[in-house]
């Protein structure tokens, strides 16, 4: 059980930059908070290479170093940080009951920050290559696919990003994507339409993944065509779209059937004292900046729930 001293004013579940502006914001605000993050401080934009759509910020900027900066600046606002894992929240009177693994903790409200994680093609071996050839970070693993052929999945920023980034390593970066045009940004679509690395294969869609113990080839299939071929790669690098991670709310608050959470413009659940930010909640522009300003409103309206204000009437 949850000790008496264990009470926060807000527990923050997830460390990327929904989370830590929610943080960061609370904190300054006067409010004890209590942020959970089962990795480390930044989530996601941790591994990305460059980040060049922050308000502000002329230069690109490496996920480290603004993981790094938001982290400390929410420990400067007094938020304390904890490694660790929620696995359920339930009802404790008129707060709620923070189930961890390493020990339950009660809060007044909770902001739910926790992200999503990256999707998966759904073929045969792909958990076996995870690690083995597959991965879902350019600047994690790229380095061990210096001058080999690797593929990347998927037509949106992150596909487009990581294609970027892999062509500092690899020899050549075939880029599938299942449609006929690409969707992320114009400026990235550009950059990857010009750059003699990058291999474009539109309207083409992996259907297998072969070799032994390592990742060592893809078979394709045209989606217009339907046209079949076996490509060789020493990686591949998947992303194509995202699930939210809130397999532990059903039941708790409503999810839709992709997993998002329903809230409103306060960043409020139907659940009184628990707010969804980020890419996690329904209609998430699911951009670093919105995310931002999703944990600065749900601050906001976590203390003036706090204080008693009913913006339910």
């Amino acid at each position: 059980m949850a000790m008496p001293d264990s009470t926060y004013d807000a527990v923050i579940v997830g460390g990327g930059i929904a989370g830590l502006s929610a943080a960061i914001h609370a904190g300054r605000s006067g409010l004890r908070c209590l942020l959970v993050e089962r990795m480390m401080p930044g989530g996601q934009i941790f591994n990305a290479t460059h980040i060049e759509n922050m308000p502000g910020v002329a230069e690109p900027l490496s996920g480290v170093e603004l993981s790094e900066r938001l982290h400390d600046q929410a420990a400067g606002a007094g938020v304390e940080i904890a490694l660790s894992e929620v696995i359920g929240l339930e009802p404790d009177g008129p707060n709620w009951l923070v189930r961890k693994y390493d020990g339950d903790v009660r809060a007044k409200t909770v902001i739910i920050a926790v992200g999503s994680s990256f999707k998966k093609l759904g073929l045969d071996r792909e958990d076996d290559f995870y690690g083995s050839g597959i991965s879902n970070c350019a600047s994690c693993d790229g380095p061990m696919f210096n001058d080999q052929v690797v593929g990347v999945v998927g037509g949106g920023d992150s596909a487009l990003d990581e294609a970027l980034a892999l062509t500092e390593f690899a020899s050549k970066v075939i880029l599938f994507h299942r449609d006929a045009e690409l969707d992320g940004q114009a400026v990235l679509q550009q950059r990857v339409q010009s750059d003699p690395k990058i291999d474009l294969r539109p309207n083409i869609e992996v259907t297998a993944l072969l070799g032994d113990t390592t990742l060592e080839a893809v078979s394709t299939r045209h989606t217009e065509s339907g046209e079949t071929s076996q490509i060789d790669l020493a990686g591949l690098f998947i992303f194509v779209g995202l699930q939210p991670n809130t397999g532990f709310l059903d039941g708790v608050v409503p999810l839709d059937n992709a997993g998002h959470v329903e809230t409103d413009m306060w960043m409020r659940t139907p659940a009184k004292g628990i707010f969804a930010v980020g890419d996690i909640r329904q209609d998430s522009a699911a951009l670093l900046t919105s995310s931002a300003g999703d944990g600065a409103t749900a601050a906001v309206a976590a203390k003036r729930y706090i204080e008693g204000e009913d913006w339910r009437k």
